[in-house]
């Protein structure tokens, strides 16, 4: 079956199969989270994104194999109550933003800064650090060698537009500005996005409503 993006809380993974990488997604609760499975298929090594609740799903979903890494995407605790518990099972390395790691109440590991490389097996996956909805959200961007870029933008970007900002101005300009720059500027209409809620979209179906987005403010 083909990969939609569709999950939901206590439903099953959905798998999006690409040459080098096999991405896997489920949902969990309370907050409907996404969290997100990278497996690298040279050498089976996987990287957990956000870590965010029910860890028994987590960890049935990282199965035997364990993983190398997990990364939080930014401070916010929906994204990582679930954390202790898989590092834990897993001694995974944590990763996170350098400007938010003193929020996350598991020691980072490996501070991120903007453009810092990950290496999964074979897979090489780059920071990009957008300032707005939390001071060091981090996405993170692969750009698939045999294909087109996929990022995992946290709660920075969303079908429909950026993250909330909860209406400091200053906080929407500086994520705006990020989004448009660091992801928008930079990456292709194919670049698929996979969000820390929710369904997942494209940068070509929110291109065109950027300038609503400005004009709204949110």
């Amino acid at each position: 079956m083909s990969y939609s993006g569709k999950v939901t809380v206590g439903g099953p993974a959905d798998v999006h199969e690409l040459t080098r990488l096999i991405i896997s997604k489920v949902a969990v609760g309370p907050m409907e989270n996404n969290a997100y499975l990278l497996r690298c298929r040279q050498t089976g090594e996987q990287l957990l994104i956000d870590a965010a609740d029910e860890p028994g799903t987590l960890l049935r979903l990282i199965g035997d194999d364990g993983i190398t890494a997990v990364l939080t995407t930014h401070r916010h605790p929906d994204h990582w109550q679930a954390l202790a518990p898989v590092v834990r099972a897993t001694g995974a390395r944590t990763y996170a933003g350098r400007l938010d790691a003193e929020g996350i109440p598991v020691p980072t590991d490996v501070l991120l800064d903007d453009r810092d490389t990950l290496t999964i097996g074979d897979c090489r996956f780059t920071a990009r650090h957008l300032t707005g909805h939390t001071p060091g959200s981090i996405v993170l961007v692969y750009d698939d060698p045999d294909g087109h870029p996929h990022i995992f933008t946290g709660d920075c970007l969303f079908p429909g537009g950026v993250g909330n900002t909860r209406g400091d101005a200053r906080a929407f300009a500086s994520l705006l500005h990020g989004v448009e720059t660091k992801l928008f500027g930079e990456l292709p209409d194919e670049t698929w996005v996979y969000p820390g809620h929710g369904d997942d979209t494209t940068l070509g179906a929110e291109r065109p409503h950027l300038e609503e987005w400005r004009e709204r403010g949110w």
